[in-house]
């Protein structure tokens, strides 16, 4: 049996085998975009080594060759399950000779208490394992013409068409996602590497192409080269899954039928805003939505205290080891990062309203205070708070509703929707 897979060879691998981080990878690769050579090696051989508590026989060998063919000085090893788990697992860099090591460790990290508390909150098996993404390493940091950064092709907050993201001028791609340094807005690329941003923006819009969705790319930039190291289909929630839907739709990149199969009720829920209250400082909303609770400074204080109401965990910035806390929390506050940094991330992935990069916040524990995820405020005490109306890209989806329902009677909003989903799906 073989454990490894090309990534420049697609033989039609499923995520389920090769993880979503090099199925991405392979489709970056597939539609004519920079990648940096290497090699994934199966969920497969990630099962055997859990089970067995060694690397399958053949591995080693597999290995040695694979890494002798790429010819490169050194490479990253990263984990890659089917489902994402961001910041969970084991990432080894600068690899030089057989890195067996480096997959045994990825592949350890699979059972990390923060690995098996994050599977328990998503409904995630155990029994699935992880990939273990090799490639040749490119470098952030190499000149000032380097760099690396994160993008999601709209805003993810608001589903506007425009890019959205962090950059950092000579660092690596985990000083961007750690949250532990001040990041720069995206579009700051344009005035300082304008040919990485022209390519950046070529990019980020042939993927969305390739996948019919809002995006999510990291990428480095190593002596003006950009180099894609990751891409995920962005599924964005609430209202602006329904703005990307409907611009999608109208720009004939998915059919109206596949834009409402897209929209679930969740996406028809208004997204609260914060109203005349004091504010205590600004950051980024970094995930929308309000959350109202005492200020937690800890995780082991936010987890006491969540016993007793909610709170909010106020942090300088989030690691994976502050899970607990994540998870008990109503909203969460860091005071640096940017909106792809891991609180903004993990935060998302929970649903749960985040603002960071909060300079300057001086607040006691157990002040009560809200926070708004949209507007990137954090206030005093519980304030006023109103829901948006519905705006012309939802009501546009309702009328699409109603056109494949046949009924245009007076109804609640989901009832639109559920009755075109019941067409819809039965016509399929």
């Amino acid at each position: 049996m073989k454990w490894i897979r090309s990534l420049s060879a697609d033989a039609g691998e499923t995520a389920e085998t090769v993880g979503g981080k090099a199925h991405g990878l392979l489709a970056l690769h597939r539609i004519g975009l920079r990648v940096p050579a290497g090699f994934v090696v199966t969920t497969r051989a990630c099962r055997a080594f859990l089970r067995d508590g060694r690397l399958p026989d053949g591995l080693g060998e597999e290995l040695a060759a694979a890494v002798a063919d790429l010819g490169a000085g050194a490479v990253s090893v990263r984990s890659g399950a089917s489902v994402s788990m961001p910041g969970m697992m084991e990432t080894v860099l600068d690899v030089v000779g057989d890195p067996a090591p480096a997959v045994e460790a990825v592949f350890a990290s699979w059972n990390t208490p923060r690995a098996r508390t994050y599977r328990e909150l998503h409904g995630i098996p155990h029994d699935l394992g992880t990939a273990a993404v090799v490639q040749a390493m490119v470098y952030g940091d190499r000149d000032e013409h380097s760099g690396t950064g994160v993008a999601f092709s709209r805003n993810p907050n608001t589903g506007e068409k425009a890019p959205f993201g962090d950059v950092l001028f000579g660092h690596r791609g985990e000083d961007v996602v750690s949250g532990r340094l001040p990041t720069l807005p995206l579009a700051e690329l344009a005035g300082r590497e304008p040919a990485v941003w022209a390519d950046l923006l070529g990019a980020l819009d042939r993927v969305e192409r390739h996948y019919g969705d809002a995006c999510y790319v990291e990428f480095t930039f190593e002596s003006g080269t950009l180099w894609m190291l990751q891409v995920r289909p962005g599924r964005f929630t609430g209202g602006a899954g329904v703005v990307v839907a409907a611009d999608l739709a109208d720009a004939g990149m998915i059919s109206r039928a596949e834009a409402l199969l897209r929209i679930t009720p969740g996406h028809l829920v208004r997204t609260p805003r914060i109203v005349a209250a004091e504010v205590l400082a600004r950051g980024l909303g970094a995930c929308p939505g309000v959350a109202t609770g005492r200020v937690a400074s800890t995780v082991e204080s936010a987890v006491r205290m969540a016993s007793d109401g909610p709170v909010i965990l106020v942090r300088p910035e989030t690691s994976p080891h502050d899970l607990r806390g994540l998870a008990a929390a109503a909203g969460i506050v860091t005071a640096r990062g940017g909106p792809a940094s891991h609180a903004a991330v993990v935060a998302r992935s929970m649903g749960k309203p985040a603002v960071v990069g909060v300079g300057g916040l001086t607040v006691g524990e157990g002040t009560l205070v809200t926070i708004d995820g949209t507007g990137g405020e954090v206030v005093l005490g519980r304030p006023r708070v109103v829901t948006t109306a519905a705006d012309g890209h939802l009501r546009r989806l309702l009328d699409w509703a109603d056109d494949v329902s046949g009924d245009r009677s007076e109804r609640d909003e989901t009832v639109r929707l559920a009755a075109a989903h019941a067409v819809l799906r039965r016509d399929r």
